[in-house]
């Protein structure tokens, strides 16, 4: 008889990869569109992936240095004689807002839209020159 190393970890993995795979519902707060945020030397940018939205269905606002997207994802009617076999696309409310650097010129923002992704441009006010001059600080 030989002795065979017991390997817990790879008698989960093969019990739960062999497992029937049950999907869950997402909540309305789980779902958020995917957001990246690029500064250049004029303007920041906020790009929002907002797939299958309009223009009209997706609100940019500004208030107190915090600028909001928010929308509605509605989800297709079904229709008779159409069967669903898988829906993972989300639907649902969504709000995303964002804290905008002081130097931003709020009467100048804009938006647009371009295949599914939304567009946030956010010019700057005062070109910000970094300080040459090096300060010492004397460790206590």
């Amino acid at each position: 008889m030989s002795l065979v190393r017991w390997e817990p970890w790879k008698e989960l993995e093969r019990f739960f990869g062999n497992a029937p795979r049950f999907t869950r519902e997402m909540t309305l707060a789980e779902w958020m569109p995917t957001v990246d945020i690029e500064e250049n030397v004029e303007e920041y940018v906020v790009k929002a992936e907002l797939p299958g939205l309009k223009k009209e269905e997706v609100k940019v606002t500004y208030k107190d240095g915090i600028l909001a997207l928010q929308g509605e994802h509605k989800q297709e009617k079904e229709e008779k004689g159409k069967k669903y076999h898988r829906i993972e696309r989300t639907y649902g409310t969504f709000y995303r807002s964002f804290v905008i650097p002081e130097e931003v010129d709020e009467k100048k923002i804009v938006a647009d839209q371009k295949d599914g992704m939304f567009f946030i441009h956010l010019p700057k006010t005062v070109e910000r020159k970094p300080e040459e001059k090096t300060i010492e600080i004397k460790v206590r």
